[in-house]
């Protein structure tokens, strides 16, 4: 009998839209996307054309994987969950049913595994929670404990937080203006999660600010940190270099990497949070203090 490898590496699909609708303050649009689905691991990312075919905007939008399923009657989809903030991302807010748009992916680097089973923290902020759920799923698939903790700054802007119960043993709930759950940030009742349930990693995805925070909670903590950046990407394939962002090699040495191919899944204790959006001094390449 012949055992045909796993599909692998980023494809490019003329899809359609499956469905399109509101969830609280976001979008969740699913694409019928043939062969996507069967390539994508939990931290993946797709990058969708916007405006149609005679558009002025060139450039791709990036959105990090909610959901894949596998073809059925339909073919295979791949779903993303958005905030519609400018004409791009207004542009795709606004399709239904059957129209076109162009899907390249899967993309960038995603989340590691752990080899044994582990206590494992999933932390999110606002629609950046959305790629946890696929990880949860792989992650108890491995035996290991999953809890999730979900904030944002009101009740609106949460995501996921009746499927993190299904999904997680235990879930806790942060709004900065205690709409819901526990007033305050994500951060605050990491802490006491991490402690009690001996937590060995930490994943998390959503604003940078958040990521670098929650960071430095792990890292106080003992425990490996995984963070999914939320850069803005135009080409999603690593030619732009609008995306980059300093992080720290295994050598020692601060390099500007594209967080399209390189992550967007880091070592969060290796991204230098303090310096992102800038070339920090000793960075490798970058040129001499008081040189031309």
């Amino acid at each position: 009998m012949t055992v045909r490898a796993p599909a692998r590496g980023p494809i490019q699909v003329d899809g359609e839209v499956f469905s399109n609708k509101r969830v609280g303050a976001y979008a969740h649009l699913v694409l019928v996307a043939d062969g996507i689905a069967e390539r994508t691991r939990p931290g993946h990312f797709v990058a969708l054309s916007v405006g149609g075919p005679t558009s002025a905007r060139l450039l791709r939008r990036a959105f990090s994987i909610y959901r894949v399923r596998p073809a059925g009657i339909y073919g295979g989809t791949v779903e993303i969950v958005f905030a519609a903030t400018g004409p791009g991302t207004q542009w795709l807010a606004e399709r239904r049913a059957h129209d076109p748009v162009n899907v390249v992916g899967p993309l960038g680097r995603p989340f590691a595994l752990p080899k044994e089973p582990v206590g494992c923290a999933l932390v999110g902020g606002g629609y950046g929670s959305a790629p946890l759920f696929g990880l949860a799923a792989r992650l108890r698939e491995r035996g290991c404990g999953v809890h999730m903790v979900l904030g944002a700054a009101t009740e609106s802007r949460l995501f996921g937080a009746l499927e993190a119960k299904r999904a997680a043993q235990s879930v806790t709930v942060t709004t900065e203006d205690g709409s819901v759950g526990i007033r305050g940030r994500v951060t605050d009742p990491l802490p006491s999660l991490l402690a009690r349930h001996s937590i060995e990693v930490v994943y998390s995805c959503g604003p940078m600010g958040m990521l670098a925070a929650v960071t430095r909670v792990a890292t106080q903590h003992g425990a490996w940190s995984q963070t999914a950046v939320e850069e803005s990407m135009a080409c999603g394939i690593g030619v732009c270099m609008t995306c980059v962002l300093p992080v720290v090699g295994d050598d020692g040495v601060t390099k500007m990497v594209r967080a399209c191919v390189e992550g967007p899944v880091f070592a969060g204790d290796k991204v230098r949070w303090e310096a992102v959006g800038t070339v920090p001094a000793g960075t490798f390449g970058a040129p001499a203090a008081g040189g031309h």
